[in-house]
């Protein structure tokens, strides 16, 4: 705080400087102090685990989408493969419930049935004959009653194989179909899930930019949230500087200004994009009409990509407004 207040205090004596040599008027060519700040990207992962490698230096730039660091990720990988196997088990019952039986279980089923058939033929002409022999005597109460049940049981085996083979060929329950269905659904997203995971363990740049610096080195932990690489894309530099109030109404976003840095082989064009709406006042904080010219706002402008690796934050500019 007292470093910016320090250096609003020597832009507005500049301003009062260019507004006294002008007869309070603004140059229209006027030059104001100000320095270049970087938004930085801090790149992470939500996963905590131990820095199995580092794929860029500081200094280094890269562009978007390039391998940043990975974290170890043995359980990660273990977890997905048991949720894969998970899944695989859960669709193989849902797709056995949807088929009903195999075919050579249903023609088991269908010689039982032939077999029941053939017993209960049988049964039904054993009976036939203990009837005829009956009415002639040659046969007791007993062996008939023994015949007619030997026929009627016969016969329910037939209707009983009759319907196991009915059944084999049915799909299973619609509501074990529908559960099975579910746990599918389940066992779907953990797999997602545990993709997620271990994808987190893989961090690559969001957009190009410059490495500005590297914050672990491999083998160490890296708690879950902790940033690994600093970066700063060209997009996220901009440079801030101070104006009086007697200029700030004749600037507006979109307008064109210029910087002029220390080291730059040619001055850098920048397009604003930011005008603050409250005033800042220098030391010391007290408000008079002697002291407006103290009354300065804070202005925002963004160089164009290709300009934007020419400046560095904390680097101290002119910035000429038309």
């Amino acid at each position: 705080m007292r470093a910016r207040r320090a250096a609003v205090f020597g832009v507005a004596l500049a301003v009062c400087c260019a507004l006294a040599g002008c007869g309070q008027r603004a140059d229209t060519h006027a030059t104001y102090q100000g320095y270049v700040e970087g938004e930085f990207v801090y790149l992470s992962s939500s996963q905590s685990g131990t820095l199995a490698q580092l794929f860029v230096r500081r200094g280094q730039t890269v562009a978007g989408n390039t391998p940043v660091f990975t974290l170890e990720s043995v359980d990660e990988t273990a977890a997905l493969q048991q949720a894969q196997h998970q899944l695989a088990a859960a669709q193989a019952q849902l797709a056995d419930l949807q088929t009903g039986k195999r075919p050579p279980e249903v023609g088991v089923t269908k010689a039982q049935l032939v077999q029941a058939i053939a017993n209960a033929h049988k049964a039904a002409l054993q009976l036939t004959r203990d009837e005829a022999q009956f009415r002639m005597g040659s046969v007791s109460q007993q062996q008939l009653e023994d015949s007619r049940a030997n026929a009627q049981t016969s016969a329910a085996q037939v209707r009983e194989m009759q319907n196991q083979v009915d059944v084999a060929n049915l799909p299973g329950r619609a509501q074990q179909i529908d559960a099975q269905a579910a746990q599918v659904a389940a066992d779907r997203a953990a797999v997602a899930q545990a993709q997620w995971k271990l994808d987190q363990k893989r961090v690559s740049a969001p957009r190009a930019g410059l490495v500005y610096d590297t914050l672990y080195r491999v083998g160490e932990w890296v708690q879950a949230g902790n940033p690994v690489v600093q970066m700063l894309p060209p997009q996220n530099v901009k440079v801030r500087f101070f104006v009086p109030e007697t200029v700030v109404g004749s600037l507006a976003a979109g307008g064109s200004v210029t910087i002029r840095c220390d080291g730059c082989a040619a001055d850098v064009p920048a397009t604003i994009t930011y005008i603050s709406s409250e005033a800042e006042y220098t030391p010391p904080v007290i408000y008079s009409n002697e002291s407006r010219a103290k009354l300065v706002f804070m202005i925002e402008a963004h160089p164009s990509t290709a300009d934007a690796p020419r400046l560095h934050p904390g680097q101290p500019v002119e910035v000429r407004a038309p």
